[in-house]
């Protein structure tokens, strides 16, 4: 018996959508398989059908060599099937024990035994290296550690297949590594897993075996030993794609955001950004380089007017915005690209038009006299997803909600550069898209650049941050450790500079 899952002929359509059509996928035991693909591609829904929160409309599923329905989540769990969605479903102000039992609750006669899961959990931590600690609250942990409680949940429910759906898309460099020992250690114990992915990067790293799919088809199954990373994004997008930002020498003008000075207290209410001086000019590209939860979050939420400053001056163009309101910030051509698409960047139960003009819809010629100009807006959102290719059923009318996360992120990025901002925050915007979504999106943040506008890029991908930026302000604990020029540094420097070793000192 060789394949442990295999998934023959699969179609599933939603309303105007093939997400798959004819896809083919076998999974041997003991292997990491990479399933490979661009946003909308289908891969998650084709998870999805594995995992029993979809029904396939055709095809056939084999776990074992024996074919299956899998009517709901919980027939997969029974079938040793487990899966960790890109945004994890955690009870936030619960343990980790306490999540991993949720649904699955072990009793003693009528007693809760808590004490013998949190045992199980520890053994289990240990036994695969995941050194998670059954009694911390969801809240306390950083979102690498809740990615390891999920993988827990399923190994507590004896899950012999692994789904991992994006699992890097949120991760600092660290982590990633970290991850990747993980996954060996899971298929050293016989574990197999499915990874979704599109960083070609980690598919080098640590899959054996690889499926691409492009719009819902299947491309082919690849050899990962054999076979480049180009020819894997050449499958992937259907076209050469380049890896290399091209771009010339920028030409800095005045200076557009000027930070002096800048404290802002971060959640736990201390300091999370300390004395922070920093300027920004008309084309160029500023990147901020630091590990996750170094300050980026206080930064970004203080220049858009999202959290209060403590002490310092915010200036656009010369003009203190440090205490104006968040529709004034926008006026005077702040843009913001938030790392949270779900939370921050678009109202997910409206449809794309109405999210295109969230910023914008109590202007002309969006409206009148408080009067909603419907065929202005439509045609102001219908160019923004044509230009960004954002892929989705309805197209404007589409529910925001209904697109995959990739799209989401292209519809905000452009809805973004749109309003064609003096100062454009950008933080990861990259995150979760595909080879050729990146290289369009760093296109037009380096278009943006060059019609004379600042950018502010905010991002945990060194390659991202050295292949745009201009410059690159490194942040460490929440200070400016060092500003460098991207083209005369590399990542192990600033890899240090991250570490909190100044560029030039210490050893």
């Amino acid at each position: 018996m060789e394949f442990v899952v295999e998934m023959i002929n699969i179609r599933k359509e939603f309303p105007g959508v093939v997400a798959n059509d004819d896809i083919t996928l076998q999974l041997k035991k003991g292997e990491i398989h990479a399933l490979l693909g661009e946003n909308g591609a289908g891969k998650s829904t084709l998870m999805g059908i594995l995992f029993g929160m979809y029904q396939a409309d055709r095809g056939v599923i084999k776990v074992d060599g024996k074919e299956v329905r899998i009517g709901n989540p919980n027939v997969a769990n029974k079938l040793g099937i487990g899966m960790v969605h890109q945004h994890f479903k955690l009870v936030s102000n619960f343990t980790v024990t306490e999540n991993i039992i949720l649904g699955n609750e072990p009793t003693k006669g009528l007693v809760l035994s808590i004490g013998a899961a949190a045992r199980r959990i520890e053994e289990l931590s240990k036994r695969y290296g995941l050194n998670v600690d059954p009694h911390a609250k969801i809240e306390d942990i950083s979102v690498g550690m809740q990615q390891r409680v999920e993988i827990l949940k399923m190994l507590y429910r004896d899950a012999e297949v692994l789904i991992l759906d994006e699992p890097s898309a949120v991760l600092t460099p660290h982590e990633i590594d970290e991850l990747s020992k993980i996954m060996k250690n899971l298929i050293a114990e016989g574990k197999s897993i499915i990874l979704i992915t599109h960083k070609l990067k980690e598919i080098k790293a640590v899959a054996n075996r690889c499926t691409v799919i492009r719009r819902g088809k299947t491309i082919g199954t690849v050899d990962v030993a054999e076979t480049s990373q180009q020819k894997m994004a050449e499958m992937m997008v259907g076209r050469n794609v380049s890896f290399k930002v091209e771009k010339d020498a920028s030409v800095p003008g005045e200076v557009v955001l000027q930070l002096e000075g800048l404290s802002v207290n971060n959640n736990k209410n201390s300091l999370g950004l300390k004395q922070l001086s920093l300027e920004v000019r008309a084309g160029e590209i500023v990147g901020i380089a630091g590990v996750d939860g170094n300050g980026q979050t206080e930064l970004v939420e203080a220049i858009t007017g999202l959290r209060k400053i403590q002490a310092g001056r915010i200036l656009i163009q010369g003009d203190n915005i440090a205490h104006k309101s968040i529709r004034e910030r926008i006026r005077k051509g702040v843009g913001h690209i938030p790392e949270d698409r779900h939370k921050r960047g678009m109202v997910l139960d409206y449809t794309l038009e109405e999210n295109m003009i969230l910023e914008v819809y109590n202007q002309p010629p969006f409206s009148k006299r408080g009067i909603l100009n419907k065929l202005a807006i439509r045609k102001y959102a219908s160019d923004i997803l044509t230009s960004f290719d954002v892929r989705s059923g309805k197209g404007p009318l589409s529910m925001s909600r209904s697109l995959s996360g990739g799209n989401q992120q292209k519809a905000i990025i452009g809805r973004e550069i749109e309003l064609n901002p003096d100062l454009l925050i950008a933080v990861q915007p990259t995150r979760g898209l595909d080879v050729g979504s990146i290289e369009y999106i760093h296109k037009r943040l380096i278009e943006h650049r060059d019609k004379g506008k600042a950018v502010l890029l905010i991002s945990l991908e060194l390659d991202e941050i050295l292949n745009v930026s201009d410059r690159v302000a490194v942040l460490n604990n929440g200070e400016l450790v060092g500003v460098v020029k991207a083209a005369e540094s590399n990542e192990n420097e600033i890899g240090l500079m991250m570490a909190g070793i100044e560029k030039g000192g210490g050893a």
